[in-house]
């Protein structure tokens, strides 16, 4: 591969743009950050992405040394090296800053992506929902997108869960709907999920065990307590 252009800087911010500044490339690494090895898997985390693309940064990161390419039954994996790993908190202070001070942006209608909010939500759910045993469904239904792109369905059967965009064809036992806005409001944190309930701009429809169950797997964002704002923060009761 063809070594970068760089700015001219021996600045180590400089350097460290040559690689980190390209278009597309801070979420290529979110994603692996977030556990994902295998290309269809990074794919649905920048669903806007071309796989050509995709393949691109893929190969720009192993030549940079903080991805490698693994060999596994049926094709190929992208594991993060040290150098990888150590990108962690660089990553997540972007988006911690992101939510602090570009909070007005995140709802904008060009930013919104029903695909890869349900990628996150399944990605950080929360075990099996405890009102059930074996397989559970829960179909979601958003609001304010193409017909296409209106309903999912999570699929949890074990230790796994599945996203599906067609019914997979078993029963639902949690219908969940929203507005693709609001929805990625709440999952960022800026919708408190009981205010949502309680006006009606977040709607459950199932056993009355199903809705309660639905905040013990329902997780929000990473990021999601730095998107409180500092006139809610004084109505957050700290942790214990």
């Amino acid at each position: 591969m063809a070594r970068k252009k760089s700015y001219g800087q021996f600045c180590p911010v400089a350097l460290a743009a040559t690689i980190l500044a390209e278009r597309w490339m801070p979420l290529v690494i979110r994603e692996l950050l977030c556990g994902s090895v295998r290309f269809n898997d990074l794919h649905r985390g920048v669903p806007r992405m071309s796989s050509a693309l995709l393949v691109q940064r893929l190969k720009q990161l192993q030549f940079s040394g903080i991805v490698e390419r693994r060999h596994r039954a049926g094709g190929f994996e992208y594991h993060l090296t040290d150098a990888g790993r150590a990108l962690f908190p660089v990553i997540k202070e972007m988006g911690l800053w992101s939510q602090r001070w570009l909070r007005r942006d995140h709802a904008d209608t060009e930013n919104l992506d029903s695909d890869l909010l349900m990628w996150d939500i399944r990605r950080n759910i929360h075990g099996h929902p405890p009102a059930r045993v074996g397989r559970y469904v829960a179909e979601f239904r958003l609001s304010g997108v193409p017909v296409s792109r209106r309903c999912y369905w999570l699929v949890f059967d074990g230790e796994t869960v599945d996203l599906c965009y067609r019914n997979p064809g078993f029963e639902i036992a949690l219908f969940v709907e929203a507005n693709l806005r609001v929805l990625t409001q709440i999952w960022l944190g800026h919708i408190p999920v009981g205010e949502a309930i309680r006006d009606g701009r977040l709607r459950l429809d199932g056993t009355r065990a199903d809705i309660k169950a639905f905040r013990s797997w329902f997780a929000l964002s990473v990021f999601a307590q730095a998107g409180v704002t500092q006139a809610e923060e004084s109505t957050v009761t700290p942790s214990a």
